[in-house]
């Protein structure tokens, strides 16, 4: 019989790395993934994690398997496989139809053996720019080599989800054909206007005829968070910003606001729909998971025209400015506020609703690996495609 989406018989595995206590829109995704089959009868979710020992999910389908593995040094919880043995052991016990990795590491060489010895296909999800982040902390010589290694990687990948426009280029140059763009999506009953939280700018000490700017993720290099700071200084003091996340800059400016990392997304909802307009200075966004969020909220954006971010961003629900520079990022909001900007809140509101709902895009998604199981073809790393034996015919 063929699997889709309506026979019971279709298991889907994911395996990351991306998988921490301040981790962002890799766990969101895959979470939301989770809550969307599970009110699938047809489907069953098995997601395999690092984390400090090994354990099960507590609940009785047991869907969440955790294997130890090294904690990185500053690296907010996040652990790193050093063995993929493990890992690949782990996926053929699981024995599911089809394997999604969502990093370029030990874990994805892993579901690619797994799912060659299983004869099911193996799935990459490109959510991080590696050569990008790379080249960041050491220089643009190490781009070509991690370009070829990605290159190697995906091209061994029987599909590869990308979630924009400009991540699928990025697989292209590297010679990557067989791919999709998959975008995320957001809660748009938890992420909602009407999540704003009365008090909240009185326990913050803003003044309640204050402007306020947030912004919600990592304090690392691409997000230059040090600029969203510094471009209260390029605005007059009814501006007031709020960060959201670890590592931030307490006590950096007397308008700064800073709360820790949200785990809860009603929490982070209630911050974001308190707010006026989101923030954004990442210029390297692979997709840019809470500019969505913000929209939902219904806040205006001011992000940069690079990355993703255009993709989401214009005019009609806020403004790009060209450089991820205070200056540049003052202007932006300045403009922002001469418009009428309740009215451009409003406008990404209906954006968010009416394109981003995670169920359509999760819908999406399911059809394709349901296609993939059915349809018995891979691409080798030529990129030309190549039989490959149905689950059950491989002996594990």
């Amino acid at each position: 019989m063929e699997k889709t989406p309506a026979s019971p018989a279709l298991h889907l595995a994911d395996v990351t790395m991306f998988w921490g206590p301040a981790s962002g829109g890799v766990r969101r995704y895959l979470e939301a993934k989770r809550h969307h089959i599970a009110g699938c009868p047809d489907c069953q979710h098995s997601l395999l994690v690092p984390g400090p020992h090994p354990a099960w999910s507590a609940d009785a389908n047991q869907w969440l398997r955790q294997l130890p593995a090294w904690r990185l040094p500053a690296g907010d919880g996040y652990r790193f496989p050093l063995r993929s043995g493990p890992w690949r052991e782990a996926l053929i016990e699981l024995a599911p139809d089809a394997i999604e990795a969502g990093d370029p590491y030990v874990t994805a060489h892993a579901a690619q053996a797994a799912a060659k010895q299983l004869g099911v296909p193996a799935v990459g999800f490109f959510h991080s720019d590696l050569s990008r982040l790379l080249a960041l902390r050491c220089g643009d010589w190490v781009r070509p080599l991690s370009g070829r290694y990605l290159g190697r990687l995906y091209r061994r990948f029987d599909w590869m989800f990308a979630p924009s426009d400009v991540m699928a280029s990025q697989l292209a140059e590297l010679g990557v054909r067989h791919v999709s763009v998959q975008r995320l999506g957001v809660d748009t009953s938890i992420f909602r206007p009407s999540a704003v939280q009365p008090g909240l700018r009185d326990a913050l000490g803003i003044p309640r005829d204050a402007r306020l700017l947030v912004f919600a993720g990592r304090n690392t290099r691409e997000k230059h968070v040090d600029q969203l700071v510094a471009s209260l200084d390029e605005l007059d003091g009814r501006y007031y910003l709020l960060l959201i996340g670890a590592g931030m800059p307490v006590g950096s400016h007397p308008r700064l606001r800073v709360v820790d990392y949200v785990a809860d997304e009603h929490t982070l909802a209630a911050y974001l729909a308190s707010a006026d307009a989101l923030l954004h200075a990442g210029d390297a966004e692979t997709f840019g998971l809470v500019i969505l969020e913000a929209m939902a909220c219904g806040l205006p954006v001011v992000g940069v025209d690079a990355g993703a971010t255009p993709e989401l961003v214009d005019e009609a629900v806020g403004e790009l400015v060209p450089t991820a520079r205070a200056a540049a990022l003052a202007r932006g909001v300045t403009r922002l506020f001469e418009r009428d900007w309740l009215a451009t809140g409003a406008a990404a509101r209906r954006r968010a609703v009416r394109h981003y709902g995670w169920g359509p895009q999760l819908d999406r998604q399911l059809l394709r690996m349901s296609q993939l199981c059915r349809e018995g073809r891979v691409s080798d790393d030529s990129g030309a495609e190549a039989s490959w034996p149905h689950k059950g015919s491989v002996s594990a």
